[in-house]
């Protein structure tokens, strides 16, 4: 089982989406497992979300996992704010801070 990870720094907006949807699509696509290390997001916007949510969507239809790791506050901010913690359902932690 192959794991890949993947870590995603600065804006999750709609500014970056089509970038990391494409990022994301591409991990999934050569690994059984994907990790996504949130700890240097600094602002997370609906479309940011959205991508999130796809990947999320496309593992579980491709019998593959993604898990979300390391939290920044930004990302935890959204999660509580929309009750997403369980969609998702990765435990949210607390990422390092970015440098």
């Amino acid at each position: 089982m192959s794991t890949g990870r993947v870590a995603i720094d600065g804006e999750l907006n709609i500014y970056r989406a089509a970038d990391l949807k494409t990022l994301l699509q591409g991990e999934l696509a050569r690994s059984n497992v994907l990790e996504v290390d949130l700890a240097g997001v600094t602002e997370v916007d609906s479309a940011g979300l959205q991508v999130l949510m796809l990947a999320k969507q496309t593992a579980r239809a491709e019998n593959r996992e993604l898990r979300l790791v390391g939290h920044s506050p930004a990302v935890l901010e959204v999660f509580e704010l929309l009750d997403l913690g369980a969609w998702f359902g990765d435990a949210l932690v607390i990422g390092p801070r970015a440098a």
